[in-house]
């Protein structure tokens, strides 16, 4: 498939709960926390070829080229592969960065798995998820594509398949940075450990959703407004809050009650990644074409 353009869905996840159950020696948290995707996504645009140059458009605002997860993820593979194949990457951004639903590390992990196709390098999913743990703690999750429970650092994934709710995912006008969070004096991190069956049976909670609304009133402030129509919460350590519904029209009754001047959207959450489904045609296609 070389030189011909490619389309990639890079979808957004939440963290439908989050808990903070240790402090590592070397500063990193323990986690234990629950991944589901949206259908609800960035877009990559994929052209491999014969040069082995990586050409990334439009540059994000802020953020040199060598410093986008994007271009490290292209990169790090054609090391890992010595593969003399490049690409053309054109990226239409809809995710929010640091909005806590996985922008930058669902980029990284689309780039590691379409590339991997169109270069036909070959590797399995251990091998780039592990490639990208490096990038990011979030990108395993999205390379391998389905619904977890992860532990550690995030980087123990057991596949898990829960209800996939509609959801309401708004986001105040604000970009939070996780090491602001992570390194708060306040932040708990002595939650005690679970099993999953436990956690799944217990309401959803965020530990990091205490300090994130402490220290961002716009935050805050949203967070109360959704909780007087649905369960609401705090995803990952970023600013994006999501009330869930049983319907689409539910979710979509209450986004019309919000202000115009807030940003929101409706998604379906997935228990397998659109990314995932894009990878079964493009290798089903290159099957029969063969």
């Amino acid at each position: 498939m070389l030189n011909t353009p490619t389309t990639w869905p890079s979808p957004a996840k939440l963290n439908l709960f989050l808990y903070i159950t240790g402090r590592r020696a070397d500063g990193y948290h323990e986690l234990q926390t629950l991944f589901q995707f949206l259908d609800h996504s960035d877009t990559l645009t994929i052209t491999a070829h014969t040069n082995s140059e990586i050409v990334l458009t439009p540059e994000l605002p802020g953020v040199a080229t060598e410093d986008n997860l994007i271009w490290k993820a292209a990169t790090a593979l054609q090391r890992a592969s010595s593969c003399s194949l490049g690409a053309k990457i054109e990226l239409n951004k809809v995710l929010p960065m640091g909005g806590g639903i996985g922008g930058g590390s669902s980029n990284a992990a689309t780039v590691l798995v379409a590339l991997n196709h169109l270069w036909q390098t070959h590797l399995s999913d251990d091998e780039l998820a592990q490639m990208g743990l490096a990038l990011g703690a979030d990108v395993p999750v999205f390379v391998r594509g389905f619904a977890a429970f992860a532990e550690g650092v995030g980087e123990r994934l057991s596949h898990v398949d829960v209800d996939e709710k509609w959801y309401l995912v708004v986001r105040p006008n604000v970009a939070i940075a996780t090491k602001d969070i992570f390194t708060h004096p306040q932040l708990t991190r002595s939650t005690a450990k679970r099993d999953l069956a436990t956690l799944l049976d217990t309401c959803y909670e965020n530990d990091c959703e205490k300090i994130v609304r402490m220290l961002y009133p716009e935050v805050d402030k949203q967070l109360s407004w959704l909780l007087q129509y649905a369960p609401s919460r705090l995803t990952g350590t970023g600013s994006c809050v999501f009330a869930e519904f049983l319907s689409k029209k539910e979710a979509e009754a209450v986004l019309a009650e919000l202000p115009d001047n807030v940003s929101a959207f409706v998604a379906h959450g997935r228990n397998v990644s659109p990314l995932k489904e894009t990878l079964a045609d493009y290798q089903s296609a290159h099957t029969q074409s063969i």
